[in-house]
């Protein structure tokens, strides 16, 4: 038995950082990996996908240009497009190897799994410590379709180590990482069909974001077959037959399975600690990131927190002030996010249907992208701004932006927002001319 001052288990963007932290001050730390270091946003998330989508937008973006008067033929070179990809992947994993080491923090490539509260088997060694935080992420969902697990599907995990361009792939799933994947494959020369169960893609946001969004992806010459169930996979040497409920059959090259994502919790042994799970695999915690056993928490992914690196880093940074005596909580936060397709669906606070579902009274206004000069100067004209603001207190609830670079600008809103702005500071802001962020103002006055 070895006894240390913290564990921390798995090496996601929350687990790192604190782990750095803690063994910086002096304290003897404990860090468990089973993969690669860095977790889903280094090696299989953010930082590959928008490498690779670096170079398919800047391809796609090449081939609109026509509207501008300029005519070119974009081709991707997909072998060097995703060696890239590597080569940035590999660097930042090195770079987090290199950061843990001179924090001074012990690395074990090993399983974790509870033995009993406050001891975790990693290997063959077993490790004892006063606080453990646990932040091991999700990972892909691979529904039981028939056939599927016998094929060689790719996931988000494996996408990455593709090293030719299939002439076709069929995408399971028109959420955010099918749309984003789905895209980029398209305009780097593939032909690609999504398929979904639901009656539109990105189910989650506003239909009309959803819907401009589409159009886009028509434009790249994306299919879509929404409404529709798979029933059977099967794989043999001229490539994948996908059979949906109503006896389609689709023949594609490459299979991308992005359905969804489930805890990484099955070979924790929880229970052994006696950390309460919910229904899904998910941790429990409260508000202050705490499990049912005391001196165990949990940040990121795993503990049912939304699913993105900077709700994972912000996790870290609140539960370092909560241990210190602080009085922060997990939700003490204005959540933004977005897709980065093209165009983006940027999203902070509420949109008008989850204001009206919570018995708010708001008022919403929607700005069109062709109202905005800088826009229609670029082409960029498909789009739109929505402000939600609370009718009494005209404190700015949320937004929906969808257009060019959304995900930027959205952080205009998300600012206002923490600041607890009223809608009235953002009407007589003066933004520069001529800027995408100068229609959030004009945005804000159609509320006058």
């Amino acid at each position: 038995m070895t006894h240390v001052d913290a564990i921390v288990i798995g090496s996601g963007q929350g687990g790192v950082p604190f782990a750095a932290d803690l063994a910086e001050s002096g304290k003897r730390v404990v860090l468990v990996e089973r993969g690669q270091l860095g977790g889903s946003c280094i090696n299989y998330g953010c930082t590959p996908s928008k490498a690779f989508l670096a170079s398919a937008h800047n391809a796609g973006r090449a081939r609109r240009a026509a509207a501008l008067g300029i005519k070119v033929t974009a081709v991707v070179d997909f072998p060097a497009t995703m060696d890239r990809v590597r080569s940035i992947r590999d660097r930042f994993e090195h770079n987090i190897a290199r950061r843990l080491a001179e924090a001074g923090v012990t690395v074990v490539h090993a399983q974790a799994s509870f033995v009993r509260p406050l001891v975790v088997r990693a290997g063959e060694e077993e490790y004892q410590a006063p606080l453990i935080v646990i932040d091991t992420g999700t990972s892909a969902f691979v529904p039981p379709i028939e056939g599927l697990r016998q094929t060689p599907y790719l996931t988000n995990f494996t996408f990455f180590d593709q090293r030719e361009l299939p002439a076709s792939m069929v995408v399971l799933g028109g959420g955010y990482i099918g749309l984003e994947l789905g895209q980029g494959m398209a305009r780097s020369g593939c032909q690609v069909t999504i398929v979904d169960h639901g009656a539109r893609v990105l189910a989650r946001e506003e239909a009309d974001a959803g819907a401009l969004l589409w159009t886009s992806l028509e434009l790249d010459g994306v299919r879509a077959l929404l409404s529709r169930s798979i029933v059977s996979v099967t794989h043999d040497a001229s490539g994948f037959t996908t059979t949906l409920d109503d006896g389609t059959r689709l023949q594609s090259e490459a299979l991308l399975v992005a359905t969804g994502r489930i805890p990484n919790t099955a070979a924790l042994d929880a229970p052994a600690a006696g950390v309460a799970l919910d229904p899904h695999g998910y941790i429990k915690i409260d508000d202050r990131f705490a499990t049912s056993c005391p001196g165990v928490y949990a940040v990121g992914d795993v503990a049912g927190q939304p699913q993105f690196t900077h709700v994972a880093w912000e996790d870290y940074r609140r539960l370092k002030e909560i241990l210190a005596g602080g009085t922060r909580t997990r939700d003490d936060r204005v959540l933004g996010y977005t897709t980065f397709t093209e165009p983006q669906v940027a999203r902070v606070g509420l949109d008008a249907g989850q204001a009206k579902a919570m018995g708010l009274d708001a008022r919403v206004v929607t700005l069109p992208l062709d109202h905005v000069a800088r826009a229609v100067e670029w082409g960029q004209e498909a789009g739109f701004y929505r402000l939600v603001v609370d009718r009494a207190s005209e404190k700015i609830l949320g937004a929906t932006l969808v257009g060019y670079e959304a995900g930027e600008l959205v952080h205009v809103i998300l600012a206002h927002m923490e600041a607890g702005s009223k809608w009235r500071v953002l009407d007589r802001s003066m933004h520069i001319h001529p800027t995408y962020a100068e229609g959030l103002p004009s945005l804000a006055r159609l509320l006058e």
